[in-house]
């Protein structure tokens, strides 16, 4: 356990309410970019991507399932993967129990990958996720939002990603992201926004719970704890040493 100053409670209080003064302007700056984020432009979707579903070929404006508003998580998962991204299998398990709260507030949410509709169902299931999760095998869909890479792409020593060049050295045939889109009453595809790197991390609730306990998220690397659900080791025994 770190070292830390063990105090009275009053001087935990003085501490404690000076660090809310703090928490209140995140708070309010919260606020402030979500209102932007709202009142960011929109950009027609023009071209008829296709996407493999349990339930046959879809168009996008079909996997908005009758709603609104659509939520696309970009699920690192390429054709020749054997599984998911760990990352990213890490913030799937935190969708399911939003879905119905979504779907009562007008948004669809799915996610989408590049790996054929039988692995991804395939992996669903191991996983034992309900969530919808398509296929984008064979379409622009990943490379126009910015978060698939060809081996062409790559060579040419940077990419574009989260709105910048990066390295391909940095950079992977895959990468994470989460687009937002919106239909209207004609039936008309609007991208509204998108977010790259670690700008979707605020749906990862594990996370946000660990920033709150006494040793953080207690990593070197970002998420170097993190295992798929099935794979960590047996957990040691309540009353350990927590070393």
């Amino acid at each position: 356990m770190p070292h830390h100053q063990v105090v009275s409670r009053e001087e935990w209080l003085q501490a404690r309410k000076a660090l809310l003064l703090r928490e209140k302007e995140a708070t309010r700056l919260r606020d402030a970019i979500n209102a932007e984020r709202l009142a960011l432009p929109w950009v027609k979707v023009e071209k008829a991507y296709r996407f493999a579903t349990p339930e046959g070929d879809k168009s996008l404006a079909d996997l908005f399932a009758g709603r609104s508003q659509l939520i696309v998580y970009h699920f690192m998962f390429g054709p020749d993967w054997r599984a998911g991204c760990l990352g990213c299998s890490f913030l799937a398990d935190h969708l399911d129990g939003a879905l119905p709260h979504l779907e009562h507030h007008d948004v669809t949410l799915t996610a989408v990958s590049r790996a054929p509709l039988a692995k991804i169902e395939a992996y669903k299931r191991r996983m034992g996720w309900r969530f919808p999760w398509v296929s984008s095998f064979g379409s622009d869909f990943n490379a126009d939002y910015g978060v698939s890479f060809s081996e062409a792409d790559l060579a040419k020593g940077s990419v574009f990603y989260n709105f910048t060049q990066i390295e391909s050295a940095k950079a992977n045939d895959e990468l994470p992201g989460l687009s937002a889109f919106a239909k209207d009453a004609d039936g008309a595809v609007y991208h509204t926004y998108s977010s790259y790197g670690r700008g979707p991390e605020e749906l990862i609730g594990t996370l946000m719970i660990l920033d709150s306990a006494p040793k953080g998220r207690n990593e070197k690397r970002t998420m170097d704890f993190v295992r798929r659900h099935d794979e960590y080791e047996e957990r040691p025994a309540a009353g350990g040493s927590g070393a």
